[in-house]
């Protein structure tokens, strides 16, 4: 409770200002079609696409050890390269979570030859149950076990906009 009074302090003093923009939502009979997400890791952004233009961008929080590829379970990196977003849940303890489909191939053979489990169960999500007043403030550090992070607000229009299958790249 203390942690969250601070937080709530030091984010009602700073300004930090999004780099992300959200265009106003058209209704549901014209959403955008969203085909691919790329995340770039040293920039803190998400950007939905469609082709080579980008409909919407977030910024992001990340594993707390965001600097280089994901190796094993526990390391709190964010994976990188080439994946799935292939699930979701309303039901995770975060608001709202899409799942990417790490590790892949690579990822698992790149763990084998360490002797290590390469670990899963990276999302994008909101923030966690009891946070949701944090908003966009939460990208000011990288706080998470390896996933993407974003607003509650931003994973219910990022739900609404990406349809399970869609490919996301993860870029250093």
């Amino acid at each position: 409770m203390v942690r969250k009074i601070c937080l709530a302090a030091l984010f009602g003093i700073l300004r930090f200002p999004t780099a992300g923009h959200c265009l106003p939502d058209p209704g549901s009979a014209s959403l955008p079609h969203v085909d691919r997400v790329l995340v770039y890791k040293s920039k803190r952004l998400m950007e939905l696409c469609n082709g080579s233009t980008v409909l919407r961008s977030y910024r992001v929080a990340l594993g707390r050890n965001p600097v280089g590829r994901k190796v094993r379970a526990g390391d709190c990196r964010t994976p990188e390269g080439s994946y799935r977003l292939d699930r979701r849940s309303a039901a995770s303890r975060f608001y709202r979570s899409i799942h990417i489909s790490y590790p892949n191939a690579a990822d698992r053979a790149a763990a084998q030859k360490l002797g290590v489990s390469p670990g899963g169960d990276i999302m994008i999500h909101g923030l966690p149950k009891g946070f949701e007043d944090v908003g966009e403030f939460h990208a000011i550090t990288d706080w998470t076990k390896g996933c993407i992070a974003v607003t509650n607000a931003e994973i219910s229009e990022i739900w609404r906009l990406v349809p399970d299958g869609t490919p996301i790249e993860i870029r250093p």
